[in-house]
């Protein structure tokens, strides 16, 4: 498969008992994917300067100093060198699809619940969340890659809300978000906002459903005929998702990444939720749906 796989085992190295974002679902997720013979690259640390394209200084430093006083989101030791680690996934993930693979960070923690200065749009936490993965990724590639436009497409169950927030009418910028919407949790994402187009789901969801939405999304990204694709790929919009969960089959993840593989632009994406024991083979069926590429 022509797929690329960012992945480093150093992000398995942390965790909480009964935390749902476990180095098990990555752990899992990695085994089947070598498995299928799929091509691994370690990727390196951010700079501070890459994280500092998206967040406030004071931010980073809470981070760095483990000032965080958030329950979901604890203050773990050397979290700031696993959040770095995460976020250098999805630069290199972006990197590689700027040369023309497509490409998937498998990674932890995720980030499209960051903001810029931590919690985004009166969120009531950070979401398992330190630093937004691909925010610096589409940022450092508008900055430093010569990229014009990036599309950022969430797919995640949850409102990408801390994309939204740093990404807010930036006019190289396009973010899409499909979640579920209605007391749940962050409780964004009930409209659109310039260049930020919500697609708040309801819990009853069907499958044709979502994809019928996903399908006017992407028309949207058709218009907006982005220089780079970059997919915040959360998979607990699958039906037996325990903290997410709409009508998705393991089947449907590779509608979606064949759908996305249609734009024919340069693609990469990023981990982001996902807490099921079939997560393995909802990302395995995305990634052969992106292999269209």
């Amino acid at each position: 498969m022509g797929v690329y796989i960012i992945f480093s085992a150093e992000c398995l190295e942390y965790g909480e008992r009964g935390h749902p974002e476990s180095p098990e679902r990555v752990y899992s997720t990695a085994r089947l994917l070598m498995e299928k013979g799929l091509k691994f690259v370690e990727p390196k640390p951010c700079e501070d300067e890459d994280i500092l394209l998206v967040h406030t200084r004071e931010f980073v430093e809470d981070v760095k100093r483990g000032k965080l006083n958030d329950p979901d989101t604890p203050n773990i030791p050397r979290i700031y060198h696993y959040a770095k680690l995460s976020a250098g996934g999805a630069i290199k993930a972006m990197e590689l699809a700027l040369e023309g693979e497509a490409a998937f960070s498998l990674m932890r923690p995720p980030g499209h619940h960051a903001g810029r200065n931590g919690r985004a749009l009166n969120a009531p936490s950070l979401g398992f969340c330190y630093f937004n993965n691909i925010a610096i990724a589409c940022a450092k590639a508008m900055k430093q890659c010569e990229v014009g436009r990036v599309a950022v497409i969430d797919i995640d169950c949850h409102h990408g809300n801390g994309t939204q927030e740093i990404f807010l009418n930036n006019p190289g910028v396009l973010f899409i978000s499909l979640h579920k919407f209605g007391f749940f949790y962050p409780g964004t994402g009930a409209t659109s906002e310039g260049n930020c187009l919500n697609y708040p789901l309801g819990w009853n969801t069907t499958e044709p459903e979502y994809m019928a939405a996903l399908r006017s999304a992407l028309k949207e990204v058709e218009r907006f005929n982005p220089d780079l694709v970059a997919v915040s790929a959360g998979f607990d919009t699958y039906k037996v998702d325990p903290i997410g969960g709409l009508g998705l089959s393991k089947e449907s993840y590779k509608t979606i990444g064949r759908m996305i593989s249609e734009l024919g632009k340069r693609t990469f994406a990023v981990l982001e939720g996902g807490y099921s024991r079939d997560m393995p083979e909802c990302v395995y069926n995305l990634l052969v749906g992106l292999e269209n590429f």
